[in-house]
């Protein structure tokens, strides 16, 4: 039975994530002698060995390869985003989804460049959450239901998932997670999103300061979600855990993906073991929240786009170390010598 005929309230999302399983060390340690057996210096490939570890434990193949990889993108509307903390007005996000479709988008040809394949899931899009500045976003059943949903992404063998968002307004709402989650001043955890101005920051500010105030000191992770997050928010939380379920390697992009990824650590610190963060965003409280998590990213290349750009450009990088354990030469197939 799939993830979506099933109820799914809280309690019960809560106990998936504490069956969440762990690595699979036997593959790790399978791929750690065959690195030793490779046509190449111990350790000299550095990170990509790394990888190459992090795909066995995760996959639970000791041969790891990418095949079927998928940027899910998660698109919605909030209603904070009629408060001007954005650039951009929120028929931009009908406009994007055409946009995708269309193959027009940025996310599109960094798919392109490096064969990932590429979905769009519309979350409602015409239909606005209410401002979290005056009401919850979502109630426990919606919220729920948009868990399971999310979790759907992976059918059809997906071995690598790349998170991606579109929504005007939810740097504002990703902020409010954060800052619910962790603490702080509102100020710590807001940016300049889609490039607002001094009054656009200042208002988003205030937007994420009201939003966390009605949470009345709320701790529990799910309630947060709900009540200060976004349908695309709880997509994405839905996302990890199946792929951690499914033992399907799963790729963070950039600082709303990251709001995601927050509420299941504040769940399990343990439950983003199978994620890879793919970059540091400019928005400026994207390392702190990486920070708190004790997290570090792959790249810095000062994007902030989302759409899961960063996410398909760490892809690439991830199926190199995959093709590069599984396809070199050892010592003995090459006829090399190997160290004394």
């Amino acid at each position: 039975m799939s993830f979506a005929e099933t109820a799914l309230p809280f309690d019960d999302i809560r106990n998936l994530v504490k069956s969440m399983p762990g690595p699979d060390e036997s593959a790790v340690q399978e791929v750690r002698l065959r690195d030793a057996q490779l046509t190449k210096p111990a350790g000299s490939m550095g990170k990509l060995e790394e990888i190459a570890e992090w795909l066995a434990a995760w996959s639970g193949k000791s041969s790891p390869k990418i095949t079927r990889p998928l940027v899910a993108i998660f698109a919605t509307s909030h209603g904070i985003a009629d408060e001007g903390v954005s650039a951009f007005p929120s028929e931009v996000n009908t406009q994007m989804v055409n946009n995708f479709a269309a193959g027009g988008a940025a996310i599109n040809q960094l798919c392109r460049a490096n064969d990932i394949g590429l979905k769009v899931f519309d979350l409602a899009v015409e239909m606005p959450t209410p401002s979290i500045t005056r009401e919850d976003a979502l109630d426990e059943s919606n919220c729920a239901a948009t868990m399971a949903y999310g979790m759907e992404a992976l059918a059809g063998g997906i071995d690598l998932v790349c998170l991606g968002e579109m929504g005007i307004g939810n740097t504002t709402v990703a902020a409010a997670v954060l800052n619910g989650l962790f603490g702080g001043d509102a100020a710590e955890w807001v940016g300049r999103g889609t490039g607002v101005d001094d009054a656009g920051l200042e208002r988003k500010r205030v937007a994420v300061e009201t939003a966390v105030a009605r949470l009345n000191g709320e701790k529990d992770p799910l309630e947060i979600l709900r009540k200060v997050g976004g349908r695309e928010i709880a997509a994405m939380v839905g996302l990890i855990i199946a792929a951690r379920l499914q033992r399907v390697p799963l790729v963070v992009d950039g600082f709303v993906t990251t709001a995601a990824a927050a509420v299941v650590y504040a769940m399990d610190p343990s439950g983003l073991d199978h994620c890879l963060f793919a970059h540091v965003s400019a928005e400026t409280a994207h390392k702190r929240a990486l920070d708190q998590m004790g997290k570090s990213a792959l790249l810095d290349f000062g994007m902030r786009l989302g759409e899961g750009t960063g996410a398909a450009l760490a892809t690439g990088i991830i199926k190199a170390a995959a093709e590069m354990h599984t396809g070199m030469a050892t010592f003995q197939m090459a006829g090399v010598s190997g160290q004394s």
